[in-house]
């Protein structure tokens, strides 16, 4: 072989581990790296899902439970907030695929917790049972009976905790949530399982759906951030320290109220007293 030749297969094999190693680098670079380096805190945002995000369709500034939350976690990591429209269905990709950093009021579920990583509670939210007149059940006992009709939309929370103990109900697993609601409001269902936040607009908007109950014993479903999955947890090391002293200023309850009443017409008085968030 000649000197020029092993000259540049030697030139080639350098340039090869170099861009390997580049690749290698960019690739293995951390969430908080990213935002640190960027400046920039990339959020997930739902349209429509009020009151955790709503997109002005003229100004187009999101409002919502998400984007107040991301303002004071962006301002802690010393970075702004871009928004990148997602779903909620789609939401676990993007954190997988790194199209987002973080993705407010995900339920840690044992599938998702799989998938990606999340912060401690960022709240509870409590399961209600929205009924028609003349069901006004005090406990979930009352409604674990064969005679009881209950729906759910399927795949939910509301199903999970469906299963779990009612596992006498008449349950019928729908779809999505507004056609639990057209069960119960035909007269086909007798409750509706919805978490507190749903049920409080649905009520505002359609009063004659039903009457909220909370039966005893309260459950709750806990409300996080979810993370992108990775082996550092610098991330979720700075989102639990900044949740940690925004709870710390009882500043969350303040952010859903205002949004409830805001974006969803619901004033914080209609919030039973022992509803804790």
């Amino acid at each position: 072989m000649s000197t020029k030749r092993t000259f540049l297969c030697a030139l080639a094999a350098v340039v090869g581990i170099t861009a390997s190693g580049f690749a290698f680098a960019q690739e293995a670079e951390t969430s908080l790296a990213r935002v640190q380096r960027t400046k920039v805190l990339r959020v997930g945002a739902v349209a429509g899902a009020i009151p955790y995000f709503s997109k002005d369709i003229v100004t187009k500034k999101w409002e919502g439970f998400g984007p107040d939350f991301s303002e004071s976690l962006a301002k802690s990591l010393g970075a702004k907030v871009e928004y990148v429209e997602t779903t909620w269905g789609n939401a676990v990709l993007d954190l997988q695929a790194n199209r987002i950093d973080a993705m407010f009021g995900m339920a840690p579920t044992p599938a998702r917790k799989e998938m990606v990583n999340f912060s401690d509670t960022l709240f509870e939210n409590t399961y209600t049972a929205v009924c028609k007149k003349g069901v006004a059940p005090k406990t979930w006992e009352e409604l674990n009976a064969p005679n009881m009709k209950i729906a759910v939309d399927v795949g939910s929370s509301h199903d999970q905790l469906a299963s779990r103990i009612l596992t006498k109900a008449d349950v019928a697993r729908l779809e999505s949530s507004g056609a639990a609601t057209m069960s119960l409001q035909s007269g086909r269902s007798d409750c509706q399982i919805l978490v507190v936040l749903l049920a409080q607009p649905l009520l505002v908007k359609r009063a004659s759906v039903g009457t909220m109950y909370i039966p005893q014993p309260m459950y709750t479903a806990p409300v996080s951030i979810g993370l992108r999955k990775e082996t550092d947890t610098g991330m979720q090391t700075a989102v639990n320290t900044w949740l940690a002293d925004f709870r710390a200023k009882d500043q969350v309850r303040g952010v859903i109220l205002k949004n409830m009443e805001n974006l969803a017409g619901v004033p914080a008085s209609s919030f039973p007293a022992e509803i804790k968030f």
